[in-house]
């Protein structure tokens, strides 16, 4: 009897808790939900506004859907030749400046990675301090210009290769994710440093390497502050300098203008300012969903970085 009395008391508080655990549950649904539409709804705003009449952007009324449908913005930024030269210059800038990263912070963070490597804390600490201090401007601009890369193809993605961000989470995978003993069964085969390397570890770190090629390709796709810097010949200009010219032209021609043409020309280099967006951001994004299996993997196992 006393047996029934405790099960009639208890059923009443597993209630409780299973509706409290229910209402968590909801209540974290709903805050999902408003983060998602607090982190999507400004990207989907710039994409309806590219496509609606600056007046109506300017007066509050585009909210969900294009206002006074128009493709003005994209037909006016297209009819700049050079936006395809800046294409192709950022698409070779992401490719060959990502291949290099890889390469070369791929294997510095497997070197780290190795405990019989003489003086590994040194260089770790080496990597790590570059990433609080660094020569400056000025000393960069000169060191750059004294090995003759001012100007050229090369300065876009051969000085800023090494990250030490990427070195130091590359670092902390291998070390937490590929375990010491097949290492030793590759020695026991006769495999050395380098074949070990290509053939065993390369295959197993995919999702890091993928996690890191997204940061790097991105980095340089939108590489802007080195290229107003470094570079003065207009073939080599990447995408998004080309873009600022434009914008920058566009909005001195409606500051000159008079009357109906000032009125249209400030029309134009308002709505060019979505168009301009979604040109440079759209290509980059469609990069992610061959990497998304390997993102969430690899940034959650590199991120501790010890």
């Amino acid at each position: 009897m006393g047996l029934v009395e405790v099960r009639e008391k208890r059923a009443p508080r597993q209630k409780n808790t299973r509706s409290s655990d229910k209402a968590l549950e909801i209540g974290l649904y709903v805050f999902a939900v408003l983060m998602l539409i607090v982190l999507i709804y400004p990207l989907y705003f710039i994409i309806i506004a590219s496509f609606s009449e600056p007046a109506a952007v300017a007066n509050g009324q585009v909210w969900l859907v294009p206002k006074d449908f128009t493709l003005a913005g994209y037909q006016e930024l297209l009819k700049h030749s050079n936006i395809w030269i800046g294409y192709r210059n950022t698409i070779l800038y992401t490719i060959v400046g990502t291949a290099i990263g890889l390469v070369v912070n791929i294997s510095a963070a497997y070197a780290l990675s190795r405990k019989d490597l003489v003086g590994r804390k040194y260089f770790s600490l080496l990597f790590i301090f570059t990433m609080f201090f660094n020569g400056g401007l000025i000393p960069t601009f000169m060191t750059i210009r004294d090995f003759h890369l001012y100007d050229t193809f090369l300065v876009m993605v051969l000085p800023f290769s090494v990250a030490a961000f990427n070195i130091i989470v590359a670092r902390t995978f291998f070390q937490s994710s590929i375990p010491e003993d097949l290492w030793e069964a590759a020695q026991l085969d006769g495999c050395g440093n380098l074949r070990y390397f290509m053939t065993i570890v390369i295959p197993l770190s995919k999702a890091v390497i993928s996690v890191i090629a997204l940061w790097t390709a991105v980095g340089h796709w939108n590489s802007y502050f080195n290229a107003l810097i470094y570079l003065k010949d207009t073939s080599l200009y990447p995408l998004q300098l080309i873009l600022r010219n434009i914008l920058v032209t566009n909005q001195m021609q409606s500051a000159m203008g008079t009357g109906e043409a000032a009125a249209i020309a400030l029309r134009l280099a308002n709505i060019m300012r979505y168009a301009v967006i979604i040109v440079a951001t759209v290509p980059i994004m469609c990069i992610y969903p061959f990497v998304q299996k390997y993102f969430n993997q690899g940034v959650m196992i590199g991120a501790v970085k010890s």
